[in-house]
């Protein structure tokens, strides 16, 4: 693993943290065209809690997805629909820079859940940055590591529950550990 990629890779993270991210991680039914959002969290840069909410759903939650996350279809029994959370979280988001562990699915996942609500999807944000793209080539091989793989490589204890705070939290902490790397 070659120390010009992580210095890069440090520099970039190290431009970005000036310009103060916020984090954002999400979790589905799945991950195919008709999956939605169960849970949505958003923390600032210091690591404050914006938004942490589970999302009703159109649909039942499948086992294989509960198995991963654990939330279950008696857990957003009462939570409110993505019509309703999407307006706060558009609002959080609005021109900012914002950090997200596997950035083009919780994008996909976002735009295809305005889709299902017929709500106009507009990126809301300046600037997204993926982090497990930039972890991949801090990492060196160019492969890309799973969220917990990069915690425990970073030497992180934070957990990697597959719950949407949890998760936030620990790519935010990926992520850092990035920036500070080369300082």
């Amino acid at each position: 693993m070659s120390s010009n990629f992580r210095k890069s890779t440090s520099e970039s993270a190290q431009e970005l943290l000036i310009k103060k991210p916020v984090y954002l991680d999400t979790e589905t039914t799945g991950t195919g065209a008709n999956a939605e959002i169960v849970e949505i969290s958003i923390i600032d840069a210091d690591g404050e809690v914006l938004v942490d909410t589970l999302v009703k759903p159109n649909r039942r939650i499948p086992l294989d997805a509960v198995r991963i996350h654990g939330i279950t279809d008696q857990m957003v029994q009462c939570a409110l629909s993505w019509m309703l959370v999407w307006p706060s979280v558009e609002e959080i988001l609005h021109d900012r820079v914002v950090g997200i562990y596997n950035a083009d699915f919780d994008l996909r996942m976002m735009r295809q859940n305005n889709q299902l609500y017929g709500l106009v999807w507009r990126n809301p944000a300046r600037k997204v940055f993926c982090i497990m793209k930039m972890y991949a080539e801090f990492y060196g091989s160019g492969r890309w590591q799973t969220l917990v793989n990069a915690g425990l490589q970073c030497g992180i204890p934070l957990p990697n529950s597959h719950r949407a705070l949890d998760d936030t939290k620990l790519a935010r902490e990926v992520f850092l550990y990035m920036a500070e790397f080369s300082r």
